[in-house]
């Protein structure tokens, strides 16, 4: 139920605020489902729309104000810079409007710092400049974020869940931009998943993965301040839907990402968070939590389509693009380990990277790769440089026992995995592929190959580079090698998008190695 034609006068007066020197080109507004936001010259004032909806209730001034000071209090913990000050809206005797005048309360607005909108991720994303540096900084920040949230453990993760499917149902039913039978399947394919991962989702929240979250992390709600990410404009009229499993809250942002085309940064963000986070056991949540959000994008813009009056047919286009990908994110596939060895230099973790996004369920691959999972265990950030004896051979031992570890657990939980090491000795080939045999998954070996001056002249041209080794390191692997038997080899002279659209013949192929 839309309610805010009276809020007309609102927005006129907020208009009028602009400070001196301030022309009017220099105002905006940005209207959503149940906001308003003007931006006037340096700052922006966010008004609650007066709806009422199934999942938000706005629809007096005083739970507009509540809601104020709730956005206010909870933004501060991502985003204390743009979170400036709650502004009440008064009605003077002479029936002008003010901000916190001693006249009855009309309405209320959030006062923010306005940001340049060039750095939202979301146009970001649209222009493909979120770099790898970048994306990794956000998943390092949102790793810390869900770290020191609240913990919550009033209700089970499936009951949570179960709110959230039965709010997309009736959400669905305002709307007819998709067809009813559509809407039957899909949300009966939801339904399913959440029955397959009720024990998983209870288990996660008797753990303390269920916290009080941002609720809201897509493309849109993330933004560069100071050149650095920044979250804000989280779900602040509802705690329910705010306190999830933290890799429902992620799952916003992998969605958005995979949306738009952008999977290979959506699997990295992936990857960034799982090596900051320990989050492995609910890597099997992923494509449900990540079609759910999809599905909760499809109905919102629906919402907004047909709420507003617009019957704009593309919002609609949109809605129904959130709506198939919800269903297709929903289509599970096979799991599968591919190894990727070689010396140092062959550009493994490159290579790693680029196909990750590629092989099995939705985000892409779990990327297992030697010199992160070594760096972890010596607590230290991915570029920090080791000393030699962190390269002795039992820890080496202790990294390979890792990495099989963690393969075999993501791989019986239904996921792929990447794993990516020099794989130089025999023995640890033959674990790696052993362990896909036990597991019942297809296994692909790749050992790629480089004259060894090309190594040399790669590794001495690294800066900043997550892999410690050296020229002489490469020297002395060379000096070892053993030219492996059974895996499937590729030269790694080419250009990236070559060696890749090699890699991912001999994997699609069928071709395995033991």
């Amino acid at each position: 139920m839309v309610l805010d034609h009276d809020q007309a006068a609102i927005v006129d007066f907020l208009r009028n605020t602009r400070p001196k020197g301030t022309v009017e080109s220099d105002v905006a507004i940005i209207r959503t489902h149940i906001s308003i936001v003007l931006l006037i010259g340096p700052r922006a004032f966010k008004l609650k729309r007066a709806v009422k909806l199934p999942y938000v209730d706005f629809s007096t001034a005083e739970l507009r104000l509540a809601a104020c000071h709730r956005e206010v209090e909870l933004n501060r913990r991502t985003a204390p810079a743009i979170y400036l000050v709650v502004r009440r809206i008064t009605v003077e005797p002479d029936g002008s409007l003010a901000f916190d005048g001693n006249g009855p309360l009309l309405d209320a607005v959030v006062e923010m710092l306005r940001f340049d909108e060039n750095s939202s991720f979301e146009r970001m994303a649209k222009k493909r400049v979120l770099t790898p540096a970048l994306l990794t900084e956000t998943a390092n920040a949102i790793a810390r974020f869900h770290g020191v949230a609240e913990v919550s453990r009033s209700n089970s993760g499936t009951a949570i869940m179960a709110d959230v499917l039965a709010l997309n149902a009736a959400a669905f039913t305002t709307t007819d931009v998709f067809p009813k039978e559509n809407v039957i399947g899909l949300n009966s394919a939801l339904g399913a998943a959440l029955d397959r991962h009720r024990e998983l989702l209870d288990r996660r929240g008797a753990a303390g993965k269920v916290r009080h979250c941002h609720g809201d992390l897509h493309l849109g709600n993330i933004c560069l301040v100071d050149n650095t990410p920044t979250l804000f404009d989280c779900i602040e009229f509802s705690d329910a839907m705010a306190t999830i499993d933290v890799l429902y809250d992620l799952a916003f942002l992998l969605m958005d990402l995979w949306n738009l085309g952008e999977r290979s940064a959506a699997n990295l963000v992936f990857n960034r968070y799982f090596d900051d986070a320990d989050e492995e056991d609910g890597i099997a949540l992923l494509p449900f939590f990540m079609a759910v959000r999809a599905s909760i994008r499809a109905h919102v813009l629906a919402t907004q389509c047909q709420g507003q009056g617009l019957n704009d047919e593309g919002i609609a286009a949109q809605a129904r693009q959130y709506f198939d990908l919800a269903g297709s994110l929903l289509e599970p596939q096979s799991a599968r380990l591919v190894a990727i060895g070689g010396l140092s230099g062959t550009g493994k973790s490159t290579i790693a990277a680029m196909i990750a996004d590629r092989i099995g369920n939705a985000p892409g691959a779990r990327v297992l790769a030697s010199d992160r999972i070594r760096k972890r265990m010596f607590r230290v950030s991915a570029e920090t440089r080791l000393p030699a004896e962190a390269y002795r051979s039992e820890i080496s031992e202790k990294v390979y026992a890792t990495q099989l570890n963690e393969a075999a657990a993501i791989v019986a939980a239904g996921h792929a995995v990447v794993a990516e090491a020099v794989f130089d000795r025999e023995e640890d080939r033959a674990r790696i592929a052993d362990c896909a045999r036990k597991a019942g998954v297809s296994f692909s070996g790749i050992w790629l190959d480089a004259p060894t001056d090309v190594l040399l002249d790669r590794v001495d041209a690294r800066r900043n580079d997550v892999s410690d080794a050296t020229t002489e390191i490469v020297k002395l692997q060379a000096m070892r090698q053993r030219e492996p038997t059974s895996w499937i080899e590729i030269g790694a002279l080419g250009a990236p998008s070559e060696i890749v659209a090699c890699v991912m013949q001999a994997i699609e192929g069928g071709t395995s190695a033991r």
